[in-house]
Parts: structure tokens; C-alpha cells; sequence
């Protein structure tokens, strides 16, 4: 049935526009249409009954339904296209409304984490009835076919928001049968555990509130990017034949189809420049079209054939290796000045390496002069954490 969705809907779109945008926008107003008739249901079934827990899961589903609301309007202005004040383009508004709605999540976790703890203090009686029993059948049924909806389109659009409304909806399954529960115990055994239940679902929705503030914290910020992406990427470069290697690669994002990436690519330097400047141009046309990167290359010209700048090349790759496999070395040259030779090159360096960067140069200087000769040192120590 979802799928059957999903592709009719596909059909329908209007193929002029962003299919992402588009598929957004329609899982918003899905999932505003199905909240609102939880909310509906569950706000009238609490206030007969006088359950706090279920008039909690309600304002829950409240919640829910201002959180598509927003992922709505949020999809809408993340498809726009970019203008004079956003160069960039408007995704990574997608984050904005993400954080917004997280807020309004955990700020109505603790309206209810208050509530509940007033109830547990006065306990009242929950008035049972089939209609009750109904509702909540009705709604966990629901709220399994929404987190499947969501996590679909969510696949077929690459969509961190809705891989969150999908756990988030599924998650709320597992609420409503709590609150099912403490309803079937109370009319079982006469204990009022409602409070409780009230209790447990609060603490769960501020949890839920703060890790979504904590993801779209990050995203916002600039996260590390998807390891998939950073492997494509890196293979795509490895398997470039002309080119003598590459390193630094900086990747950074403007919303989830604004990725952009920064990259040393390392030529021969008998190479002219009109030869470099084309390969160049074919690595980053070939990156937009098969990765959707918007790469920009910087040439580094490698001495492959002075045999003082090879030993020196080959020795430098020695004594990193033998210092830390995990240790990456490019831009090795050799600079003579006024008779004075120095050895320049950048070091990458993993995260929490053993050594600081005062330490490890000492080092890497005392095995040059053991292996290799008398030569100054210059290091540009590069911390790169896409590693």
C-alpha cells in the first residue's frame, strides 16, 4: 500500500520540480493529516476518561503534527533556488525547522514531566470504555503505517528529517501501548499507575527532544560527512591514472544536495599548464556528474625523476611509516637556499595521535639526520579527521 503511494505519487509529481522538494512536501501534509486525526481522537478519549498519560500521548501527537507542519514549510523553503543572500542555495533551512520542532518537543516533555508528577501526587481514576480501547488500537495502527510511509520516502529521497519522523512515529507505538497498559491495569487490579506511565512517556519525549536538538546541532555546525560518500569520493581519485596522487581532501555541505569539496591533486611538473588545467577539468566535470560534488582541484607539481628529490622522497615515506602506518606524508620537496637544504612537507595526523606535533617533528628530524643526511625541516601538520 505504501509503495503503491509512493509510486502514484511519483506519477503525479509535477516533473518541472524538485522531486526531493516535491516528496517532502507530501510526506509533510501526510503526516499532518494523519497527526491531526490522533490528536483529535486521543485529546477527546483523555479528557472523558481523565487520563493524564493519554491526554500526554496526545499532546505528543500534538507535537507531531506542528513537526510536520514545519518539515512542510521547511521542505518549501529548502527548495528554492539560490539567490543574492543565499549563494548556496536555502537547504539547509531542512536543518532550521528540524531544530525548531526538536525544541518544541522536549519544551512539551517537560510540561508533562510536571503534570505527571501532580497526578502521581493527587492519583485519580481512568474511566475505561470500548470507544478508549478503539482509539488507541486505531492509533498504534496508525502511527506503524506513518513510520513506514516516512522511512521510505525518507530512502527514496535521502532525508535525515524524515529518518527521524519515521523513529519518532515508530517510537510513539510503543508509548500508546504503554498507555494502553496502565488503562488494562487499573481496570484489572485497580491500581493507578497512570501518573507513572504519564511519567515514563515525559522523560521519553524530552530524551527524544534532545538528541534531535544534538543531530541537527551537528548538521547545522558541519558534521563529518556519510563514510560512503567519503569512500566514493576517495576511490574516484585513486583510480585517476593520470595523476601522480592527491591529498587534503576537505568536503563540506549547504544541505543535503549542496555538497562541495576541496582537493590537492599531485601532477608530474614537466606537465604544461594548459595540460594540467584540462585534467583538472576533467576530475572536477566527472566529480559533478557522477557524485553530484562540486569540486575545485589546486595543482601540486611532484618531482618524479631528480634523483636527490627521489631519495629524499623515498627515504621521508620510510621513516613516517616506521614512526606510525597511520601517518600520511605528501608534498615532500626539497628547497635550496643561500647552500642551506630543507626538507619541506605536509603531515597528516590522525586524531589523538600518541605524540604532539613538537614531539613528533623532533623525532622525524633525528631519523632524517641518522638515515638520510644534514637537512633542515619545515612540517605543515595537517589534523585531518575525514581519516
Amino acid at each position: 500500500m505504501i509503495t503503491g503511494i509512493v509510486n502514484w505519487f511519483e506519477k503525479k509529481a509535477d516533473k518541472t520540480k524538485d522531486q526531493r522538494t516535491a516528496f517532502g512536501i507530501f510526506a509533510g501534509i501526510v503526516g499532518l493529516i494523519s497527526n491531526l486525526l490522533l490528536v483529535i481522537g486521543k485529546f477527546s478519549i483523555g479528557f472523558v476518561s481523565g487520563s493524564v498519560s493519554i491526554m500526554a500521548d496526545a499532546v505528543n501527537n500534538l507535537s507531531d503534527m506542528i513537526s510536520s507542519l514545519v518539515t512542510l514549510i521547511g521542505f518549501y523553503i529548502a527548495g528554492k533556488p539560490a539567490d543574492r543572500e543565499h549563494p548556496y542555495g536555502h537547504e539547509r533551512f531542512e536543518y532550521i525547522s528540524g531544530m525548531f520542532v526538536s525544541l518544541l518537543i522536549t519544551f512539551v516533555g517537560f510540561q508533562f514531566f510536571l503534570t505527571s508528577i501532580d497526578r502521581i501526587r493527587e492519583p485519580k481514576s481512568i474511566q475505561f470504555n470500548w470507544v478508549l480501547l478503539v482509539v488507541l488500537l486505531f492509533s498504534i495502527g496508525l502511527k506503524v503505517w506513518q513510520g513506514l510511509f516516512y522511512k521510505q520516502v525518507a530512502k527514496k529521497i535521502d532525508s535525515n528529517t524524515l529518518i527521524a519522523a519515521s523513529k519518532d512515529s515508530l517510537n510513539d507505538v510503543f508509548t500508546t501501548i504503554t498507555v494502553l497498559a496502565s488503562t488494562a491495569v487499573e481496570g484489572l487490579t485497580g491500581l493507578k499507575i497512570d501518573g507513572y506511565i504519564g511519567l515514563l512517556i515525559a522523560v521519553y519525549i524530552i530524551y527524544s527532544g534532545i538528541q534531535l536538538i544534538r543531530e541537527f546541532v551537528n548538521e547545522l555546525m558541519g558534521s563529518r560527512p556519510d563514510q560512503k560518500e567519503i569512500d566514493q569520493m576517495k576511490a574516484f581519485l585513486s583510480g585517476y591514472q593520470d595523476i601522480v596522487g592527491y591529498h587534503d581532501l576537505l568536503i563540506h555541505q549547504y544541505g543535503p544536495n549542496q555538497i562541495f569539496a576541496s582537493v590537492h591533486i599531485e601532477v608530474d611538473d614537466r606537465w604544461d599548464l594548459n595540460h594540467a588545467h584540462q585534467i583538472i577539468d576533467q576530475i572536477e566535470y566527472t566529480f559533478k556528474k557522477q557524485l553530484g560534488v562540486e569540486l575545485v582541484c589546486h595543482v601540486d607539481p611532484v618531482n618524479l625523476y631528480d634523483e636527490e628529490q627521489q631519495m629524499i622522497h623515498k627515504g621521508i615515506k620510510k621513516i613516517i611509516k616506521e614512526i606510525d602506518p597511520d601517518l600520511r606524508v605528501h608534498d615532500i620537496r626539497l628547497v635550496t637556499h643561500k647552500d642551506v637544504a630543507t626538507i619541506h612537507f605536509d603531515l597528516v595526523v590522525p586524531s589523538k595521535f600518541r605524540l604532539t606535533d613538537e614531539a613528533l617533528q623532533k623525532e622525524i628530524q633525528e631519523k632524517i639526520v641518522l638515515t638520510i643526511g644534514i637537512y633542515q625541516l619545515t612540517i605543515t601538520f595537517d589534523h585531518n579527521y575525514l581519516l
